[in-house]
């Protein structure tokens, strides 16, 4: 992969725009100035691929820092910024600057490929060509638009093309999916060498063609709150195909390498924590009724708690001005039961046998104790996080975040695991349960669908588990709420009361006690009064089973529907960014507590600075990080 990359750039050079992919309104720039003969299409395509895979600086700053607390896949404990609608205008910059980059290169190979055709010098699978970079291209131009709003549809056309709205954006990419995958001609045969430049499906034109009414189900149903209509002609044209990404080896993904370039995992710096988040954690903790003596070793079992155990309370240590249900305790053990995939994607701290341990900078593999100290800054008690289960609530801890060293040090948190850390995996752009996720919420909207709405909803569920080669069990059967108030059984739609009494003990004294504990009220989907029916359960099924590869789309449909319940930032301090969130609103939720959007960077209005006003009048308000999307929730 090295010598095609070196290649590439080789007619990259030659093709005479090096200098023009620094520039951070390079998506602006035309790439086809020397000769289309000194260029092949299949070069730009494979770089358009393996460049979006994302080398570390920006896989960190967009993925990792942005993406997944956002999505809330992971607390921000790493970047503390996003979560609290905060920003770095370097990182922005950076994921600015490639994704131009990646749309560049599928834009010049669409452009070298129609030269080809005209000038009757095109291969028997040039056309094929065209079509994979026009799909490509369309999840590269949903990417950027998902995270900025408003960005060029139709670039090089003139100089500065001009900057669309999100709408516009939605439309013209749906039809394009539409009319690419409509186009692919399957008998092509390709070359031996062909295939090798293709990183994600071998030009396997049929799963390119998949990949495609998979995307047109996803960017449909990204309309469905704003423009239902076009959702549903949408959503039904696509499904009609009954052509989708169902299989795990349909899947799209690239595989990782280790090292430092654009196939370094996305999540492998080793300084990146990458804890639990504690939406996860509420979604997992009693979800499916599996227990966790049962999935673990003997070693764990004095450590399990029961089903009504909360855990420590300290209030002086913990933030409590959060509608986290679990906020102010610490959970002293591991819970009774838990969504089997839980430890397949986590680590449980000071599990050292585990060869899938996080190995990280620092000695977060060896220390779990820390400190808890009073307002004076005098120790008062020692923990041992070891075979614990907990999540820290992002926000403003005050005072209490210099009191408890304990949520603020990496090895006392269920981080994300070895595996995904080590370069080894393939990252996951599509996976086979959101073609059925998808599926079900299209029918439990009333929209045809080549399945039932039960039917895909269970299959999605299956496929998930089959990719992390867990055994369901009775998990899909399960009637046990999480600590949301969402079961996993289809049929069981019988909301939870409004609490349950918990037991717990005080963290200093360890004297015991009871409290009635409410499932929190989720204002941003149906005013907060349903927790438990079947968009919830499909929503949060799916924000499972994209984790950890697709915290984007994560964000996206919380976004756009407010599912699955995320808790609200920590305000035992205000927090300036957040200025709607205070002691009289934390208990409720809304979307100006959360991140909508990232700003544009700087550069744009360094260097096009007409392109810039024009992307903010499309966006309709303005360039703020809480700036609601068309297609988002206001």
């Amino acid at each position: 992969m090295k010598h095609i990359l070196s290649k590439s750039c080789a007619l990259i050079a030659a093709a005479m725009f090096v200098g023009s992919c620094k520039k951070i309104d390079q998506i602006n720039t035309s790439q086809t100035a020397a000769n289309g003969d000194q260029v092949q299409v299949e070069y730009f395509i494979n770089n358009s691929i393996i460049s979006a895979q994302m080398d570390p600086d920006v896989a960190e700053r967009s993925f990792v820092l942005y993406w997944k607390p956002a999505g809330h896949q992971a607390a921000d404990v790493d970047g503390g910024a996003i979560s609290v609608a905060n920003y770095d205008d370097g990182w922005t910059s950076s994921y600015y600057n490639q994704v131009s980059t990646w749309l560049n290169y599928a834009n010049t190979a669409i452009q070298i490929g129609n030269q080809q055709i005209a000038a009757g010098k095109a291969q028997p699978y040039t056309k094929n060509l065209i079509q994979v970079a026009r799909i490509w291209r369309a999840y590269l131009m949903s990417e950027m638009s998902d995270n900025f709003g408003p960005i060029p549809v139709k670039a090089f056309e003139n100089t500065n093309p001009d900057f669309s709205d999100v709408k516009t954006v939605y439309y013209y990419l749906l039809d394009e999916l539409k009319d690419a995958s409509s186009k692919l001609d399957l008998s092509v045969v390709n070359t031996a060498d062909l295939v090798k430049l293709d990183p994600s499906y071998a030009y396997n034109y049929a799963n390119w063609q998949r990949y495609a009414n998979s995307m047109r189900l996803r960017l449909a149903m990204r309309l469905s709150e704003v423009d239902p209509a076009k959702a549903q002609a949408e959503f039904e044209a696509a499904a009609a195909t009954n052509n989708f990404i169902t299989t795990k080896d349909q899947s799209f993904q690239v595989q990782e390498k280790d090292g430092w370039s654009a196939l370094s995992g996305v999540m492998s710096r080793p300084w990146d924590t990458q804890p639990l988040s504690a939406t996860l954690n509420n979604l997992f903790v009693g979800l499916g009724g599996v227990k966790t003596q049962d999935q673990l070793g003997a070693d764990f079992q004095p450590f399990i708690k029961s089903a009504d155990w909360l855990g420590q309370r300290y209030p002086d240590q913990f933030a409590t001005k959060t509608n986290d249900p679990a906020a102010g305790y610490w959970f002293n053990g591991l819970p009774f039961t838990i969504d089997p995939r839980a430890f397949v994607l986590f680590s449980i701290p000071g599990d050292l046998t585990n060869p899938n341990y996080p190995n990280q900078n620092g000695n977060y593999d060896t220390v779990t104790s820390r400190l808890l100290k009073d307002a004076n800054g005098a120790t008062v008690k020692t923990v041992d996080a070891k075979y614990t289960w907990n999540a820290k609530t992002d926000g403003n801890w005050g005072q209490k975040d210099q009191m408890n060293q304990l949520v603020n040090y990496g090895g006392t948190m269920p981080r994300i695991n070895m595996q995904f850390r080590n370069s080894t995996q393939k990252r996951l752009f599509f996976g086979p349960w959101e073609t059925y996720f998808l599926l079900a919420e299209g029918a439990e909207r009333g929209w045809n669908s080549p399945m039932g709405a039960q039917a895909a909803y269970e299959t999605g569920i299956a496929k998930s588990f089959d990719y992390w080669g867990v055994s369901m069990g009775s998990y899909i059967t399960s009637q046990d709420y999480n600590r949301v108030g969402t079961s996993v059984s289809w049929t069981h739609t019988t909301e939870p009361n409004a609490g349950r009494v918990m037991k717990y003990e005080d963290g200093m004294t360890g004297t015991p006690g009871t409290v009635t504990v409410n499932y929190p009220k989720n204002d941003l989907y149906k005013n907060g009064a349903v927790k438990n029916d079947h968009l919830t359960k499909i929503i949060t099924q799916k924000f499972i089973a994209q984790t950890p590869w697709l915290p984007l789309e994560a964000w996206n449909d919380h976004r756009r529907l407010g599912l699955p319940f995320f808790e609200n930032p920590v305000i035992e301090l205000p927090i300036t960014t957040l200025p709607a969130l205070n002691d009289g609103s934390y208990m409720t939720s809304s979307v100006k507590f959360f991140p909508q959007r990232l700003k544009y960077p700087s550069s744009l209005i360094n260097t096009n600075s007409s392109g810039y006003n024009q992307a903010v009048s499309a966006l309709a308000g303005q360039d703020a990080v809480l700036t609601p999307l068309w297609w988002a929730k206001k």
